[in-house]
């Protein structure tokens, strides 16, 4: 069944009050990309072969795992740099805590999707039925909780068709599937890996992480960056990162979801993708953990 996408657009500058409330001392947010997702969309270089269309010392921001009691802590501080930002929410968060989904969205910031479950095993051990009914029902929470709505019952063996104001998605781990990845191409849902990683749901501190991720930027010159509003490390850690982006030249790109097909650069020679190597020493762990001793 086609999932209904309703694409909603956002100014394409910040308002003259916003741009006065902010000032030269903050980072601000420099750009907005229009985002098309027509025919589907695959972007992020530790995944996929392709990414966004960003300048040198340009940045997306973007978080996953929320709405969660972190959150707050996270918007304020983008709010306070004026710096707008993409959460992928868990459908569950999204139904427990709506009113910081509704907040995001008041705040200007880009709400995509990352299944109901997030399930432990990834949506690559599901079958594809389930797994298609974990995202669909992740997507129809997200857009319950932007819309102040009841959920509607769960009700096994039948998908949900929501309308998608953002149709962004991102697979948990980034352990996609090709009939998945077919699937949401089909409904005109765009896929977003990541270019950096934080390595933010590894157990660690603010200067630590600020430290790490700083390093991983400098090497790029520019990226799609992953973080996880879920986090107190992360929240903690937010405000000087932003600070620093200032201080280094960086720039703050917010992306929206636009008509279209998405424009994309190609990887540089020789890529590969990082996610695949992971996701295989992991599988070889795995199996290692479950053979029979001799």
């Amino acid at each position: 069944m086609k999932l209904l996408v309703t694409v909603f657009f956002l100014a394409a500058a910040l308002s003259a009050t916003q741009a006065a409330e902010c000032g030269p001392d903050r980072l601000g947010t420099a750009r907005i990309m229009g985002v098309g997702t027509q025919d589907g969309l695959e972007v992020g270089l530790k995944t996929y072969p392709k990414t966004l269309a960003l300048a040198d010392h340009e940045v997306v921001l973007t978080f996953d795992d929320g709405p969660a009691a972190t959150t707050p802590q996270i918007l304020d501080a983008l709010a306070r740099e004026c710096v707008r930002a993409t959460f992928f929410l868990i459908g569950r968060n999204a139904e427990a805590l709506p009113q910081l989904v509704r907040r995001e969205e008041r705040e200007g910031h880009t709400i995509g999707h990352h299944t109901f479950s997030h399930s432990g095993s990834t949506l690559r051990a599901m079958n594809a039925d389930r797994a298609r009914a974990d995202i669909l029902r992740g997507m129809a929470a997200v857009e319950a909780a932007l819309s102040g709505a009841t959920p509607a019952a769960d009700e096994p063996g039948v998908a949900a068709t929501p309308r998608l104001r953002t149709p962004f998605f991102r697979f948990p781990g980034f352990a996609d599937t090709p009939e998945l990845r077919n699937w949401l191409a089909s409904e005109n849902v765009g896929v977003f890996g990541a270019d950096l990683w934080a390595s933010d749901w590894i157990v660690t501190n603010p200067r630590e992480e600020l430290g790490l991720t700083l390093a991983r930027l400098e090497r790029a010159g520019r990226g799609m960056i992953l973080f996880h509003d879920t986090h107190q490390w992360t929240a903690d850690m937010l405000p000087d990162f932003l600070r620093e982006l200032k201080k280094r030249g960086y720039r703050v790109v917010h992306i929206v979801a636009a008509a279209g097909a998405g424009q994309t650069v190609d990887a540089p020679t020789g890529w590969t993708s990082e996610t695949e190597r992971i996701i295989g020493r992991l599988k070889l762990r795995m199996s290692a953990r479950q053979a029979p001793a001799l």
